[in-house]
């Protein structure tokens, strides 16, 4: 073109590339009506491995569409999918949707962090692995547990490993009032009452490192091991144990196995919140001044709880322990 006489061109001959201005602009996204339902099984540096139709026979590796653009997507959540669903090695679907989510699991990495990070989706029961020895259990733990359950929907479930070192009746007696389901398990007996709690559900468990919850884990999916060694592979090499992973089981439902945490922050959570979780008090917190920690007198001198036990209409045994996960929420629990 250099060479060419310049007088014999003309328009046709201009290349010119459009600015974003001059661009047609619309709102309008793609239906993507032929999409199929997915639940998400692991994340991993910007892939997720899908399970079309929640048959875990079925997964395939998947991407965000960009009109998702930085849509948080976790283990557990409900999603479509279009694109390649075959699950055939180098083939790539793309998650186009986020259902609804039904319940969440959340925390801060501790009470002064603003950031909430959600940890499971959809689940709906969390097992809070406690061992009764080696190491002692936390109770301050197992309350912030519960109040991360009762504010994200989620039914809790005390899981009391190493039976064989230390009795379960004080601990458990310390959350009658709280009606807290429970199953005790030790390591040299089956688990049949853990699988019945599993069964059909999906579930997710948390503990502290050393507990035994990947020996749970590794008792009620025996393939469990394997699943999370073909989860490594989906990233960039990352180790399986700093993410969720939803592993099914062998006899119906998921069970959802997280990172060990050394907190469990809830600097999310109002106080308010935590209430709402109990009927009995519900309704009468609301006439409480205004930013009321509903702790009762020092903290809250205005707190109208009390006068609900007084009046009958709940025992003071459900007080006590509502103000100890409020307590332990404000990091005030001793």
């Amino acid at each position: 073109m250099a060479r060419r006489d310049w007088r014999r061109l003309d328009e046709s001959d201009v290349r010119v590339r459009p600015g974003k201005g001059s661009r047609p602009r619309s709102k309008r996204r793609p239906a993507h009506a032929d999409a199929v339902p997915a639940m998400v099984v692991s994340v991993d540096r910007g892939r997720w491995r899908c399970a079309v139709d929640a048959d875990p026979g079925s997964v395939v590796t998947a991407m965000r569409a960009r009109e998702l653009g930085r849509t948080p997507i976790v283990v557990g959540d409900q999603v479509r999918l279009v694109g390649d669903v075959s699950g055939k090695p180098d083939t790539l679907a793309r998650i186009v949707g986020v259902e609804e989510r039904d319940s969440v699991l959340r925390r801060t990495a501790d009470d002064t962090d603003p950031f909430e990070r959600v940890v499971v989706a959809n689940a709906e029961q969390l097992l809070i692995v406690t061992s009764l020895a080696d190491p002692a259990p936390r109770t301050g733990f197992i309350d912030r547990c519960l109040v991360a359950c009762y504010t994200g929907g989620l039914q809790p479930v005390l899981c009391l490993t190493k039976a064989d070192l230390a009795t379960p009746d004080g601990l458990l007696a310390s959350y009658a009032d709280l009606e807290v389901p429970f199953v005790v398990t030790r390591h040299d007996r089956d688990v049949p009452e853990l699988i019945d709690v599993l069964h059909d559900r999906v579930s997710a468990l948390v503990g502290h490192s050393g507990v035994g919850k990947s020996t749970l884990v590794n008792r009620v999916v025996p393939e469990a091991g394997l699943a999370t060694g073909e989860v490594s592979a989906v990233g960039k090499g990352r180790h399986t144990s700093v993410s969720a992973v939803a592993l099914p089981l062998p006899g119906g439902g998921w069970v959802i196995d997280t990172p060990g945490v050394r907190s469990f922050g809830l600097a999310h959570v109002t106080p308010d919140e935590v209430v709402a979780a109990f009927p009995e008090f519900a309704e009468a917190a609301e006439e409480c001044p205004s930013n009321c920690g509903h702790l009762g007198p020092p903290d809250d001198p205005g707190c109208v709880l009390d006068d609900v036990v007084t009046s009958g209409a709940a025992r003071r045994s459900r007080l006590v322990s509502l103000r100890r996960l409020l307590a332990s929420r404000a990091g005030t629990d001793s």
